[in-house]
């Protein structure tokens, strides 16, 4: 279980910190200058990101059903906790799984522009109307998310996310596809 749940961290690590602005990508020789709004978003994003990957770990230590679960019940409470003080985050996809995540307008022309060019798949920062900000980086699907977002599926899985979701759209990515993206608007 030990070795389980370490292969689980990894992946899901890795997934985690596939996106988003890092210390060491502006510290360790690189030359692009972070915008004070790209580090506000990241900022706001992180708590989000670290508490889906905590439930998502804690569900997946039970099996990927319950990862499902936990998915499906806890991502929209963090989501309700964490969208305060004028702040909103959530995620979202080209494909969803959970229509109640498609993210504001302005969300998909992003999405579509990362689809368009996967060299672009940085994150970036959106000026919104009435001085407010959007801040948006990619999710790419790692190994560890192919259990449930895959091409091929175990029918437990299967049989879990058509009951759960029965207009799914979420699977038959590859590892290293563009899954979605994390959002904030602040």
């Amino acid at each position: 279980m030990r070795m389980l749940i370490t292969l689980i961290s990894a992946g899901v690590l890795t997934g985690v910190a596939a996106a988003g602005p890092q210390a060491d990508d502006y510290t360790m020789g690189a030359s692009r200058q972070v915008d004070p709004k790209e580090e506000r978003g990241a900022e706001l994003l992180a708590p989000f990101k670290r508490e889906l990957k905590n439930a998502l770990l804690e569900g997946m230590a039970a099996g990927p059903a319950a990862a499902i679960d936990a998915c499906k019940l806890e991502a929209p409470a963090i989501v309700a906790r964490l969208s305060t003080d004028g702040a909103i985050v959530g995620r979202s996809s080209h494909r969803l799984r959970n229509p109640a995540n498609a993210g504001p307008e302005w969300v998909s022309p992003v999405i579509a522009a990362y689809l368009a060019d996967k060299d672009g798949w940085q994150p970036r920062v959106i000026e919104l109307d009435s001085g407010r900000t959007g801040y948006i980086e990619p999710i790419v699907l790692q190994p560890l998310c192919a259990t449930c977002h895959g091409t091929d599926l175990k029918p437990e899985i299967a049989e879990r996310l058509a009951e759960l979701y029965p207009e799914d759209l979420g699977t038959g990515f590859e590892v290293g596809d563009l899954r979605g993206v994390f959002w904030v608007e602040f």
